[in-house]
C-alpha cells in the first residue's frame, strides 16, 4: 500500500512539474494540486521542484500560488540552485522578491512557533544538527587551533574537523574588516576618545585596526584558550587601554565588568560556531551596551554566504530584528575579492563563496 501511495505521489509530482514547464494555465496547475500533487516534490532527472519550474517560466502569479500552497522556498536542485537563484539568472526582480519574501516570512514564523532561536542551521544552511567544532560552541572551545601562514602568505587560524582543516579566520577578510572599521570609526563624533567592544579575536585583524584609532578603552571578549595564548604571545595583555575578558560574551554581557564604563561608542561581534539564534540574542543586549545615540554597531555578516538567496534572507531578517530593538541599519557592498583570488584563498573561502560582502552598520534610531 505504501509503495502504491509513493508511486501515485511520484506520478503526480512529475506531472505537476511537467505542466508548469509546458506553460499550462494556472487553473490546470490548481487542479493537479487539488488532486494531491505534492508541492514538495523534486523530479528524478534534475531535482527540479514545482517552484523551480515556475521560476524558469518567470510566471509571478504562479510563483505566488505555489508559495501560498506551501512550496519549499529553499529547495536545492542537483546543481545546488534554489528557485531564487533561477530568478536571479533571469534578472527578474519581481519573481525573486516573491521567493525571498516567502523565505523571510517562513523563518520568522518558524522561530516564533518553535519558541527557539531562529534558524538553528537546519533550514537555511540545509544541514542537520552539527555537533562538531564548526557548529557547537562547546566543541569549538575544546578544539585545538593552529596559527599558520599558507603558501600564498595568507595568515590563517585553523581547526581540524572530521579530518579536514577549517579556517576560523583568514587573511582574505582584511579588506572587509578595514572597511568595517572605516565605517565605524573614521567620522565618529567621539573619534580620538572611542570606547570599543569587540567579541571574538580570531587573528586580531579588526582589533589591530581598532588600535590605530587609539581608543581610550578597548575591551575584547575571547573564550578559546588557544586564541588567548596567541593574544598573550602577541602582547595584547600589555597594551594600554586594552581589557581582555576571558570567556564567552554570554558570561559577561550582564556583568559590571562590561557595563561599568557606561556603554561603548563602537560594538562589533564576530564569533565562530555560533548561529543566527546566538547573534539575535546578542542583538537584544545592544541597547545596554551602546553608550548613546551616536554609538555604532556591526557584525560579521557571513550567515548563509554560500548562496545569494540565503544571504539575502539573513540580511533582511537581521535588519528586521535590529529595527525591533531600536536600531537602524545601513548597508555597504564590499568586494570580497573572490574572482581574482579564488585559487589563492582555496578552501579558506568555502564558507563565503559570494563575490560581494554586505557590510552592516547599526545606529540607534532618532526619537
Amino acid at each position: 500500500m505504501e509503495d502504491d501511495i509513493d508511486a501515485v505521489a511520484t506520478q503526480l509530482g512529475e506531472e505537476l512539474i511537467a505542466n508548469i514547464l509546458d506553460g499550462q494555465p494556472i487553473d490546470a496547475i490548481k487542479g493537479l494540486l487539488d488532486q494531491g500533487a505534492p508541492i514538495w516534490y523534486q523530479n528524478l532527472a534534475e531535482g527540479t521542484s514545482p517552484l523551480h519550474a515556475a521560476a524558469y517560466t518567470q510566471n509571478l502569479e504562479l510563483i505566488k500560488l505555489l508559495i501560498e500552497r506551501g512550496a519549499v522556498w529553499n529547495a536545492v536542485d542537483y546543481l545546488k540552485n534554489t528557485p531564487g537563484d533561477i530568478c536571479l539568472s533571469f534578472n527578474n526582480e519581481a519573481t525573486y522578491n516573491a521567493i525571498r519574501d516567502a523565505g523571510i516570512r517562513s523563518e520568522l514564523i518558524l522561530g516564533l512557533l518553535e519558541k527557539r532561536p531562529l534558524s538553528d542551521g537546519s533550514t537555511l544552511i540545509l544541514r542537520g544538527e552539527d555537533d562538531t567544532a564548526t557548529g557547537s560552541s562547546e566543541a569549538f572551545l575544546s578544539s585545538k587551533l593552529k596559527y599558520v601562514v599558507d603558501d600564498h602568505g595568507q595568515h590563517i587560524c585553523l581547526l581540524e574537523v572530521e579530518g579536514e582543516e577549517v579556517g576560523v579566520m583568514m587573511g582574505w577578510e582584511e579588506p572587509i574588516m578595514r572597511e568595517t572599521v572605516h565605517k565605524l570609526c573614521d567620522d565618529h563624533p567621539h573619534a580620538g576618545k572611542l570606547k570599543i567592544l569587540n567579541i571574538g579575536f580570531g587573528l586580531g585583524i579588526i582589533d589591530n585596526l581598532f588600535q590605530s584609532h587609539s581608543p581610550v578603552e578597548h575591551v575584547i571578549i575571547e573564550a578559546h584558550p588557544d586564541v588567548l595564548a596567541f593574544m598573550r604571545k602577541q602582547g595584547w595583555y600589555d597594551k594600554r587601554g586594552v581589557k581582555i575578558l576571558e570567556g564567552r560574551w554570554q558570561d559577561f554581557v550582564d556583568t559590571e565588568s562590561l557595563l561599568s564604563s557606561g556603554g561603548f561608542d563602537v560594538v562589533y561581534t564576530d564569533t565562530f560556531s555560533e548561529d543566527y539564534g546566538d547573534l539575535r540574542q546578542f542583538f537584544d543586549h545592544l541597547p545596554d551596551l551602546l553608550a548613546d545615540g551616536q554609538s555604532r554597531f556591526s557584525f560579521f555578516n557571513g550567515l548563509g554566504a554560500t548562496n545569494a538567496l540565503f544571504y539575502d534572507v539573513y540580511t533582511h531578517i537581521s535588519e528586521l530584528h535590529l529595527s525591533s530593538i531600536g536600531l537602524d541599519l545601513s548597508w555597504s557592498d564590499v568586494h570580497a575579492g573572490l574572482d581574482e583570488n579564488a585559487e589563492i584563498w582555496g578552501k579558506s573561502r568555502e564558507y563565503f563563496s559570494l563575490p560581494i560582502y554586505r557590510l552592516p552598520i547599526g545606529r540607534m534610531k532618532s526619537i
